[in-house]
């Protein structure tokens, strides 16, 4: 039998952690001939993910360069990707979620008339500018791709309504597939900065803020709400990854950089952030994965973000918006931290973004696509 030859194209970190999982199940399938093609679109957090993940691509376009702009970015993957492609002639491409690389990769993909299958699909917030490029990226890649792997069934319907119907397979999250690799209870910090707290029986809380919506006033709110949290309860630890943006880092370092119980570091690989995760208590975060990952660990999130393209997290419970205004950020913390009940209520909600068992079903789905299985049982979360 001939093998499917399947590409998997990505160039960010958050990519990688959702598709190193997805490449490594793909490669248990003697029907899948697989090979991984990155952008370099983020290069060094990238090549964390592949190191944990133990993956070494096959084509590597290393494009990142300093300042680079969006436009950089685009004609770059273009022009990268298409000769990988005419070298490599694959049957189906696969694309990840909302990057520059995403949309580049797939239109790369159908000026050579291959099949492009996008895995978290259907994301959608309806504001082409919030968040900026990502929302216009993923509507963009909708349009070109032959093959959708919707996480939920909300993400579906968003397809739906843009007349998206064929080949719309609801998975789950593959990022819930990867905590299962990188989360472990005996897990000790790389970090220096983390090996601080650990056997800190404290209440931890995990803050990221880095969008570029969120830079300037609103990131100054985030960040005097969170002052106020530590200035009010000691006992607790604020531990903040802060993006490598002189904008995020000056903010971060002038409102907080005084605080003792505020641990600000660099940028955390994944290992390190997922085991964080686990052992924080609250997580407040305007990313759009964390979201996904911290209720698979139950942990409850408020999202620093007025608007959110997963409102399934919203509607189980297990995600609040809490927006960019002081005050009310400072409100919800300060209630999570006081209320046991209220806290509950978010941790145990069901988390509706996967099992850990998306990755197989989107290897089913490609083999039903090209007609050589069934095709799988859409993802339900449990009651």
């Amino acid at each position: 039998m001939k093998k499917i030859k399947t590409l998997l194209i990505f160039g960010t970190r958050p990519e990688a952690v959702k598709m190193a999982p997805l490449g490594l199940e793909l490669m248990k399938y003697e029907e899948f001939d697989v090979k991984i093609c990155v952008t370099a679109q983020h290069r060094s957090m990238l090549d964390q993910v592949l190191d944990i993940f133990g993956i070494t691509p096959d084509f590597d376009l290393d494009i990142m360069k300093t300042s680079q702009t969006l436009s950089y970015i685009t004609t770059s993957v273009l022009e990268g990707i298409d000769n990988v492609l005419k070298e490599h002639k694959p049957d189906i491409v696969l694309v990840h979620g909302d990057t520059t690389t995403t949309f580049a990769s797939a239109l790369a993909a159908f000026y050579n008339q291959i099949p492009v299958g996008h895995v978290e699909a259907g994301l959608r917030t309806g504001d082409i500018y919030s968040p900026f490029p990502e929302e216009m990226n993923r509507r963009l890649a909708s349009s070109i791709c032959s093959l959708h792997f919707a996480p939920t069934v909300a993400n579906r319907e968003n397809l739906l309504k843009e007349n998206v119907s064929k080949n719309v397979f609801v998975t789950g999250n593959t990022v819930i597939d990867a905590l299962k690799t990188t989360v472990k209870s005996d897990y000790d910090y790389k970090s220096d900065e983390l090996k601080t707290i650990e056997g800190f029986e404290g209440h931890i809380i995990l803050l990221t803020a880095h969008r570029r919506e969120n830079l300037g006033e609103p990131l100054q709110n985030i960040c005097s709400a969170v002052k106020k949290i530590a200035l009010e309860f000691p006992d607790c630890k604020v531990v903040y990854p802060v993006h490598l943006n002189p904008a995020v880092q000056n903010t971060a370092r002038t409102i907080l950089g005084e605080l003792q119980n505020v641990i600000l570091c660099d940028p955390l690989d994944v290992d390190d952030m997922h085991n964080l995760m686990a052992r924080a208590y609250i997580v407040l975060t305007d990313s759009g994965g964390l979201q996904e990952e911290a209720p698979a660990l139950g942990r409850p999130v408020l999202v620093l973000r007025n608007e959110t393209e997963r409102p399934e997290a919203v509607a189980a419970g297990t995600v609040r918006m809490a927006g960019i205004e002081e005050e009310h950020i400072y409100n919800l913390t300060k209630e999570l931290l006081c209320d046991k009940a209220a806290y509950a209520d978010m941790a145990h909600a069901v988390n509706p973004y996967g099992d850990g068992n998306a990755c197989k079903r989107i290897a089913e789905s490609l083999l039903y696509y090209f007609g050589s299985g069934e095709k799988p049982k859409d993802f339900e979360p449990m009651a």
